[in-house]
């Protein structure tokens, strides 16, 4: 399923995207994509920050064959949208992790690049170039809104994008990414308890108990600190 043309990247642009009409990529291509393995298609949507200093830097990163990474897309701060991979395509950005028991990501997922240092927020025109693009996305191949996930999220301890100032909980008021569950924590608290909560979650990539805690966090509860709090069972339980 084709997305955008090579043609679109002549296309002329304003400066200030449209608030109203649906994004149009820019057409970028990246050299570093292959085939989905085994016949996937893509289930999954993972979420990246840049961690670069301007959109430029992470396309000539993107794009560079010595590098071997890309994504599909990549958001600028201003609401620029750019395509590097065609959609049916295995793009090369999530390396080594797990989602509900699931590895090889590239092959069951787009990836959405942001361009931000994870130091600063995500601006306005951003996300809503992102809100719309997860939107057509989700439509094109029946993602659900579970299935719209952080880098961190698949690899906890590795990955870190797209960081504590990540809007999660705009995306989960429109239904873009799954709602945080409300439920109650067990009357006793153990790592063995959460584990088994976050396992059923999605996280399944074995990491130690300190990590896996701070990787829940990290998406629900991004500035607590210290040891596990019955607040950290509430938004697994879907």
């Amino acid at each position: 399923m084709v997305t955008v043309s090579p043609a679109a990247g002549t296309r002329a642009r304003s400066a200030v995207p449209s608030i109203t009409e649906p994004p149009t990529p820019i057409w970028h291509p990246s050299p570093n994509f292959g085939e989905r393995r085994d016949g996937l298609t893509p289930s999954l949507v993972v979420i990246h920050y840049t961690a670069m200093d301007s959109p430029q830097a992470a396309l000539d990163r993107l794009c560079n064959p010595e590098h071997e990474v890309s994504a599909h897309y990549l958001i600028g701060g201003d609401g620029t949208l750019w395509q590097m991979v065609h959609e049916e395509h295995r793009a090369w950005h999530a390396g080594a992790g797990e989602w509900h028991g699931q590895s090889d990501i590239n092959s069951r997922s787009i990836g959405i690049e942001l361009d931000n240092t994870g130091a600063h927020p995500f601006s306005e025109p951003q996300i809503a170039v992102l809100e719309t693009l997860l939107r057509q996305i989700q439509k094109r191949w029946s993602i659900s809104p579970d299935h719209v996930i952080g880098h961190s999220d698949m690899a906890p301890g590795r990955k870190c994008d797209p960081g504590p100032r990540f809007p999660w909980q705009r995306l989960e008021r429109l239904n873009l990414v799954g709602r945080r569950g409300e439920g109650k924590a067990p009357k006793h608290l153990t790592m063995q308890s959460f584990r088994a909560a976050a396992r059923a979650a999605g996280y399944s990539f074995e990491v130690d108990d300190d990590t896996l805690l701070a990787a829940v966090r990290l998406r629900y509860r991004p500035w607590a600190t210290g040891t596990l709090h019955p607040a950290d069972f509430a938004p697994l339980d879907r």
